[in-house]
């Protein structure tokens, strides 16, 4: 099976795209794992018109909106991608699909302790732009670098940085404290700085360029999503760690664009 463009991963930044592409009538694939990196969280913010949607219905009404212009969805993992005489070629669990060109909106991993991924997104959350609101004027722990802190204190007062981060209390289905060392810390909330992840071993094996953030080396674009990799594009989060949700969907928009352009130079 032939497509013009393949695009790894259905989250904000792969259906944005792939709905500028199925509007300007190119034959598009999305390839989605279904685990977007905010599936915890109940609600999404900072989205225009959109502020306070569950995470998941953005996706769903995206997912609708795609398909509507003609685009296919599926749900399924990659296996791996080689380079090809004509494009790429996408091994998927059961078949291998051909693309001219590839945009990688895979997304990254926040590697979150195991003691705090229960209520990772709730009340424990890394982005004080998406949840600071909900827990203003509130009892806050910050883990992470003490610029972390001040950004916190934007939004109450009763903030307590706190060196680690070794367990937390629960009760009614909330967090009342975290435990530092020898030390218990009330809290209505943890703002806690994971380490993150990118998926982006494919990208690395096709061979496209890292460069340094301040968070590790994360796949280099040229600000138009594309990587250093010809006819390999980029966008959201596996390229840029500090991406929310909306500038997630416009870069996956803006490579859409380059990525058209990209196929009429190429035919002639």
């Amino acid at each position: 099976m032939g497509h013009e463009v393949v695009i790894i991963g259905g989250g904000a930044a792969g259906l944005s795209a792939a709905l500028v592409l199925t509007r300007a009538r190119r034959s598009v694939l999305v390839v989605d794992g279904a685990e977007p990196r905010n599936k915890p969280a109940a609600h999404m913010h900072n989205y225009l018109s959109r502020d306070g949607l569950s995470p998941l219905d953005l996706l769903k009404h995206g997912r609708a909106e795609v398909e509507g212009y003609g685009g296919e969805i599926v749900n399924d993992t990659v296996a791996g991608v080689t380079k090809t005489d004509d494009g790429f070629a996408v091994e998927l669990s059961g078949r291998t699909v051909h693309a001219q060109r590839l945009l990688f909106a895979t997304g990254l991993v926040d590697e979150v302790p195991d003691h705090l991924r229960e209520r990772w997104g709730r009340d424990v959350f890394s982005c004080p732009y998406c949840h600071g609101y909900e827990v203003r004027d509130q009892k806050l722990a910050v883990f992470g670098e003490e610029m972390k802190v001040a950004l916190v204190r934007q939004w109450s007062d009763d903030v307590t940085h706190v060196p680690s981060v070794d367990s937390i209390e629960v009760e009614d289905d909330r967090l009342v404290a975290v435990i530092s060392g020898s030390d218990r810390i009330p809290a209505d909330a943890l703002v806690y700085s994971a380490p993150v992840k990118p998926r982006d071993e494919f990208l690395l094996a096709l061979g496209a360029e890292t460069e340094e953030t301040p968070v590790g080396p994360f796949v280099r674009t040229d600000g138009k999503g594309r990587t250093s990799v010809p006819g390999v594009y980029a966008a959201g989060n596996v390229t840029d760690p500090a991406a929310i949700v909306i500038v997630a969907a416009a870069q996956g928009a803006q490579a859409a664009g380059m990525i058209n352009m990209d196929l009429i130079t190429a035919a002639g």
